[in-house]
């Protein structure tokens, strides 16, 4: 046996001809490989440990076990060698079977050393490859015990905050209820007997509590939008955004608002999510021009490269660019109660909306000349 403290790329060579297996050791030694040669196979593969060799070479032809036999045993072993056949039949079915049997290349006798050299290159580029497969592998598993642990504390903090949910739906709702309801009873029985300013106060409160059950509603309605699966199919946007402007028109009837639909391009998009975003931006539209003597809206859009982009501009009070930043955060206003009503949760929702749909969303304006929204969908 010939045998070399590892270095670089650690071969383990087979050959019964042991002239053949000490030539071919100190050949490669002189390379800067380490080497351990055998004459027999079942001493090498005594000698074979997990992890111990790179490559295995052996001749195809020995009397004990032939060369595809000790590959197929020395994989067993190792899984990971790589495996090199010697063999003075250099013939087409010769290396296909060694091949099959494993074998990543066979060399021919008598050697080429530069031959062997480009062969044992690649093998130990192989070698690499599969460590590194089987790393890649083993963290692999490991993140996704991970993320299955994950996902599954996941569902049961989604089943915790949908409890959340019907509980603080309730439990808010109910004393509001209450107090609305005890509100009204006292204008009704008691009003008379009331100073005009007791009135004005109880009817204060009642718009209050009506206030904030809109603010619970709009607020849960933010939190489940992220829960909500996203069901998309094609969305005719024109007939959808004429539809939406109606609704919101007829809860105004007396007003004069002068408004343009373009030829919107169609979209693959969840139709009920989509309608709360034209909802909230053409509301936003009519309720931000109501001072206007002569309010003006209008509505188109068109593609650009990957995306469908659709734009809703008005004409009246605008805002200031300083504080568009704030514009989609939750519970942010640009304009005080006084001047127009809402709870500042309705962007915010149309922000989460357009994002979970893959697009994004912007806005641009100036004091009371208007403000115009836009949005982009994927095509």
């Amino acid at each position: 046996m010939e045998t070399e403290m590892p270095s670089t790329g650690r071969l383990l060579i087979v050959d019964d001809e042991v002239a053949q297996v000490t030539a071919l050791c100190r050949t490669l030694r002189a390379e800067g490989y380490s080497t351990a040669g055998f004459a027999l196979a079942s001493e090498a593969l005594a000698a074979l440990r997990p992890g111990a060799f790179d490559i295995v070479i052996t001749d195809l032809m020995m009397p004990e076990m032939d060369g595809i036999a000790l590959l197929r045993a020395a994989r067993e072993i190792d899984a990971d060698l790589v495996g090199i056949v010697m063999t003075g039949h250099g013939t087409i079915d010769t290396a296909v079977e060694a091949m099959k049997s494993g074998a990543l290349d066979y060399i021919l006798k008598p050697f080429n050393v530069r031959a062997i050299l480009s062969v044992l290159s690649r093998a130990l580029a192989v070698r690499r490859l599969r460590q590194e497969n089987a790393a890649l592998s083993l963290r692999l598993i490991g993140r996704t015990k991970e993320l299955e642990a994950a996902n599954h504390e996941f569902q049961a903090a989604n089943r915790e905050l949908e409890a959340f949910t019907h509980s603080v739906s309730h439990d808010l709702r109910a004393p509001l209820r209450a107090i609305n309801g005890f509100s009204h009873v006292l204008l009704e029985e008691f009003g008379g007997d009331m100073p005009a300013e007791a009135r004005t106060l109880l009817g204060k409160m009642s718009a209050q509590t009506h206030d904030m059950a809109q603010l619970i509603d709009d607020l849960l309605r933010f939190a489940q939008v992220s829960r909500q699966p996203l069901v998309k199919q094609p969305v005719d946007v024109t007939q959808l955004a004429t539809e939406v402007l109606v609704e919101l028109r007829a809860q105004e009837p007396g007003r004069d608002v002068a408004v343009v639909v373009g030829k919107l391009p169609g979209a693959l998009a969840d139709s009920a999510l989509l309608k709360q975003v034209l909802v909230n931006l053409e509301a936003n539209a009519l309720k931000f021009t109501r001072h206007n003597d002569q309010a003006v809206i209008e509505i188109d859009g068109w593609r650009e490269r990957d995306e469908c982009l659709y734009c809703i501009r008005d004409n009246g009070a605008g805002f200031d660019m300083r504080y568009a930043d704030k514009l989609f955060g939750v519970c942010q206003r640009l304009h005080s109660v006084e001047e127009f009503e809402g709870t500042g949760i309705g962007l915010s929702l149309v922000r989460r909306i357009v994002e979970r749909h893959g697009g994004r969303i912007w806005a641009e304006a100036e004091i009371g000349k208007g403000a115009r929204f836009t949005f982009s969908l994927p095509t």
